[in-house]
């Protein structure tokens, strides 16, 4: 496995869903590559420093990542108080997060030095996010999924922002998927994640699911008392493996 110290990062703006701008993080490594491409879709906190770390984290394992701002239409200001407003508005549309992170993909596919290859990675509710995206569409050749909740969703949950489960469009999945997940998360509960994971062998799809004793919901989260190290990086080294099977050229 390459390592890349050298790198640059860097916001760029992007034609988010309906033409609005939004911001997004790159961090490319430095060299000439070709670089597979990861797409970063973040967590119900935010545009967090946990998820811009985690961009970077990807281009020194030789990925050329983005990072975009779902939350942008909420205004400036600290990713805590951004999110919380989010929160309490409901969250973003589905629909909304697929226009973005579609930006994000093209954005990646028209680099130079990109090898053609784009992975989509998301926790918690991005993680719900990435499923949902490459549900929706066939412009990612793999896809990771933590700990992402509301994939299993009842009737009650449905509404204008969020009108469909996401595993009822697992028939869809275009791509390989990857899941990590804590045996004492809630949402997702274990049960949520059986499901999920039978309609994925009903519907013929390729995926790994990886389950963790002793972790909840976020163990990757380095900066929170949920932080479980142990299942984290073996974690993070199943993810890399996943990565480096499909989206290497």
């Amino acid at each position: 496995m390459s390592f890349y110290r050298g790198m640059r990062c860097t916001n760029v703006t992007l034609n988010g869903d309906g033409g609005t701008p939004i911001d997004a993080y790159v961090a490319r490594p430095e060299g000439a590559g070709p670089f597979p491409g990861v797409v970063l879709v973040h967590h119900l906190p935010g545009w967090s420093e946990f998820y811009i770390e985690t961009t970077r984290r990807f281009a020194h394992h030789g990925y050329l990542a983005i990072c975009a701002n779902l939350y942008q239409r909420a205004g400036e200001g600290n990713p805590d108080d951004v999110a919380a407003k989010v929160r309490a508005e409901g969250g973003i549309p589905d629909a909304q997060m697929v226009g973005d992170t579609a930006a994000a993909v093209a954005w990646m596919r028209d680099q130079p030095g990109h090898n053609g290859k784009v992975g989509i990675f998301g926790s918690c509710s991005g993680g719900r996010h990435a499923f949902l995206y490459a549900t929706q569409r066939a412009d990612v050749d793999a896809c990771a999924d933590l700990w992402g909740g509301r994939v299993v969703m009842g009737k009650e949950e449905l509404n204008a922002k969020t009108p469909v489960a996401p595993i009822d469009l697992t028939k869809d999945l275009c791509c390989p998927l990857i899941g990590l997940f804590g045996n004492d998360d809630r949402a997702p509960s274990p049960e949520q994640v059986n499901q999920h994971e039978a309609a994925l062998k009903q519907h013929g799809k390729a995926f790994e699911f990886h389950r963790y004793d002793g972790a909840g919901h976020g163990f990757f989260y380095w900066h929170r008392p949920l932080y479980r190290p142990e299942q984290a990086m073996d974690g993070w080294a199943k993810l890399l493996a996943f990565f480096g099977r499909h989206l290497a050229k």
